[in-house]
């Protein structure tokens, strides 16, 4: 015959068994949480009005992207999320054409090995996380691009989507079916006018939600 003790000691581990498991559950879905975006970058128009939004975690980044006015070449300013503050890292320039410099002890040049330079560890943090920019006409095309060096915005995209907020950034993700990499034009929604680039934190409570507030 079992001991009476033996008995009550299993049936005391079931419990704990189930609770063990549930923990292990938490573990592996905390990770997905965690990956939910902290920040967006928004664009507004002069008015206000929310042009475009992007899901920007800590230690997401994004270049904006521009046509020279004259010669006609891409010039990159890249950007990161760092500690919640918007910071200038490096530019590249594929020529010193009009109003393109290296300012010496600001970042220092590199070769990008095709004839334009990278200007390097600027690490600027824009004041107040946020700049005005007049958008260029689509000749020039102001466009928000992917970081050459890092995770790309389609990635984000992707990401925000798994974690459950995807509804936030629906617009976003349609321009971007079929189109890896993402580009997300500033000038074809407001070309010639001001708008405002701010990296803003989602309140804790918008986050893993769909149809969230900003």
């Amino acid at each position: 015959m079992p001991s009476p003790m033996i008995k009550g000691r299993a049936a005391g581990l079931a419990p704990l068994s189930w609770l063990v498991l549930a923990m292990a559950m938490l573990t592996m879905v905390a990770p997905a949480l965690a990956e939910c975006p902290s920040h967006e970058l928004r664009v507004r128009n002069a008015e206000g009005q929310l042009l475009v939004r992007l899901p920007m975690s800590e230690g997401d980044g994004w270049c904006l992207a521009w046509n020279h006015s004259v010669e006609g070449f891409t010039v990159h300013d890249c950007y990161r999320n760092i500690d919640g503050r918007m910071v200038l890292q490096r530019s590249h320039l594929p020529d010193f054409a009009a109003g393109l410099d290296h300012i010496p002890g600001r970042g220092h040049q590199v070769s990008d090995g095709q004839g334009g330079y990278w200007i390097e560890d600027l690490d600027e943090p824009v004041p107040g996380a946020a700049y005005r920019l007049r958008v260029g006409a689509m000749r020039v095309d102001h466009r928000l691009v992917s970081r050459l060096d890092g995770t790309s915005l389609a990635t984000l995209l992707d990401e925000a989507r798994d974690c459950g907020v995807g509804d936030r950034y629906a617009d976003d993700l349609i321009a971007m079916a079929g189109e890896p990499p993402v580009v997300v034009s500033l000038s074809e929604r407001a070309a010639n006018q001001r708008v405002m680039l701010s990296l803003e934190a989602l309140a804790p409570e918008s986050r893993g939600h769909d149809n969230a507030d900003p």
